[in-house]
């Protein structure tokens, strides 16, 4: 029989032996020098400015919520209250210019609700205890607590409801309780009366009524008593046209001659329309459940058949 050669190409127990005497030796192989490739880096994605502009607005709601409590703090309260005003107008084009430029996004909406919870939350709630509810330190605090605290859950629960694919089209046109903005305008009425022209006194005799109007304002903000909500209020007809630019333009120039005047008849406007917001939320309410009862029935078997 004849033996391979120790050097021929054949003997693999040699090269194998060869083989790990280089790598004992510190030589590497062919495919040891092999290195894959470095990952390449993402770049940076251009954020466009309609995506931008929105948030904006919203980080201008809340600079004005944060100003209206310095301004509370170093006495200035009828420009608190304007700064609460301006944080309030903000508030409502932010939304209102996402929906036009399609830019509506879950970041803006939930810096949106941070933004709320500090303007119409935390700011009226201080200006209110500055102004007035200290007066009776122990409950006036427990009031403001309350107000800021009422509406963090009614924003908490405006962002679940957001998400409720099962949600009714009609009920659109209602907010489920008191929106926050509203809230603090509304909560703000004492203040009002009393830099008005009526110049209600602030004395520590009617703050306990002070408090009783802002728990009441706080259990609306964390109710589920629904309230007309204006979203769908985007056209109006040619003919009211004219009508519609001199109301506005008359409410804004009597809203800037006589501020407190105007912001006492809107907080009665406002609370006069809750009763009217639940009849129609009722009937809206009454509709659809008689809807669905007419559709299970009409999907439903006849009687006489079900039995046989």
């Amino acid at each position: 029989m004849k033996e391979t050669p120790p050097g021929s190409r054949h003997d693999h127990g040699g090269q194998d032996h060869d083989a790990k005497v280089l790598r004992l030796r510190g030589e590497a192989s062919e495919f040891e020098n092999f290195h894959p490739p470095p990952p390449r880096g993402r770049g940076i994605r251009a954020v466009p400015l309609r995506v931008i502009l929105p948030n904006l607005v919203t980080l201008l709601a809340l600079s004005m919520g944060l100003t209206a409590i310095r301004f509370a703090i170093e006495g200035q309260f009828e420009t608190a209250v304007v700064a609460v005003i301006a944080a309030a107008i903000l508030d409502g084009l932010d939304g209102r210019i996402a929906r036009a430029l399609r830019s509506t996004s879950r970041f803006g909406a939930e810096l949106d609700s941070l933004a709320d919870f500090v303007a119409f939350g935390v700011a009226p709630a201080l200006i209110l205890y500055f102004w007035g509810l200290h007066e009776i330190k122990s409950f006036g605090w427990f009031a403001a607590l309350v107000f800021a605290i009422a509406a963090a859950l009614r924003l908490a629960r405006f962002n679940v409801m957001i998400d409720d694919p099962n949600r009714p089209s009609w009920q659109a046109h209602f907010f489920t309780g008191m929106p926050a903005p509203a809230g603090a305008i509304v909560g703000l009425l004492p203040l009002y009366l009393n830099l008005s022209i009526f110049a209600v006194p602030n004395v520590r005799a009617l703050v306990p009524c002070e408090i009783a109007y802002v728990l009441v304002v706080a259990f609306l903000m964390a109710s589920r008593i629904p309230h007309f909500s204006g979203k769908r209020i985007g056209r109006v007809p040619r003919e009211y046209v004219i009508a519609v630019l001199f109301g506005i333009a008359a409410c804004l120039l009597l809203l800037a001659t006589f501020t407190m005047e105007m912001l006492i008849s809107l907080t009665f406007v406002y609370l006069a329309t809750i009763p009217f917001a639940i009849r129609r939320f009722n009937a809206y309410a009454t509709a659809d459940a008689a809807k669905q009862a007419n559709a299970a029935a009409a999907g439903a078997p006849p009687i006489a058949q079900a039995r046989k």
